[in-house]
């Protein structure tokens, strides 16, 4: 094993005992090496890498702290990551989805607050009749958005926040090239909001599941045709 991933590793095995906890400050740098058997270099690599993903929090002047460690603090490492995509892994962030969303809509159903439930009927109230196809993509998110944090898991959360950037591209040249896909999508989106207000969790999971697999067969057939590639962005 590379210097600086045993470094990692250890550090990693120093939070997951407990030894260090969120908010926690590290030991001066020196006395770290010396307790884990590191040189001070190969440590000073790996609180670098673990405070590119948000494990850790290098304050200068003042020392290197564990973060909170919340899901939606640690999700953003997955965020810069899935920026990277190439046209033909859109349909694999789509299957996923396809997986998560379902699920995610279905718990919302089930235990979204009443207040929230009514936040997000505003959401759908807010587009005009005849919208753009980027403030119907910009109102989607939202509207997922919303209905994962309903789900009241923040990781499963976090994961959808993560999957949905990736994805927005693909939503938006539908909407262009794809007839009927505007008012398909604002008639899916107020179904699945009936079923959340009604306390119906498998009919919410039946429509999200219906709706995000619209996208991603249509993308499949896309990527099929001689001219696959999206247009950029």
């Amino acid at each position: 094993m590379p210097v600086t991933d045993e470094a990692i590793e250890k550090i990693k095995a120093m939070i997951v005992s407990g030894e260090l906890t969120p908010g926690a400050r590290l030991p001066k740098e020196a006395d770290l090496a010396e307790r884990l058997g590191l040189s001070r270099s190969s440590l000073r690599e790996a609180v670098k890498a673990l405070s590119l993903i948000r494990v850790l929090d290098v304050r200068q002047g003042d020392g290197t702290y564990v973060t909170s460690l919340e899901p939606n603090l640690l999700m953003d490492a997955m965020g810069f990551v899935v920026d990277f995509h190439q046209d033909d892994t859109v349909l694999e962030f789509l299957e996923v989805r396809r997986i998560l969303e379902p699920a995610a809509t279905a718990m919302a159903a089930a235990q979204m607050p009443e207040d929230d439930i009514a936040k997000l009927r505003d959401v759908l109230s807010e587009l005009d009749d005849e919208p753009t196809v980027e403030d119907l993509v910009a109102n989607d998110l939202e509207f997922h958005r919303r209905i994962a944090a309903g789900s009241g898991n923040t990781v499963l959360c976090s994961l959808i926040d993560g999957l949905s950037g990736p994805t927005a591209r693909a939503r938006i040249w539908r909407g262009l090239t794809q007839e009927g896909a505007v008012a398909r999508t604002r008639e899916q989106h107020q179904l699945i909001f009936e079923a959340i207000e009604s306390r119906q969790p498998e009919v919410a999971r039946a429509w999200a599941t219906v709706h995000v697999a619209g996208v991603e067969q249509w993308l499949r057939n896309m990527l099929a045709s001689p001219d696959s590639a999206l247009p950029p962005t």
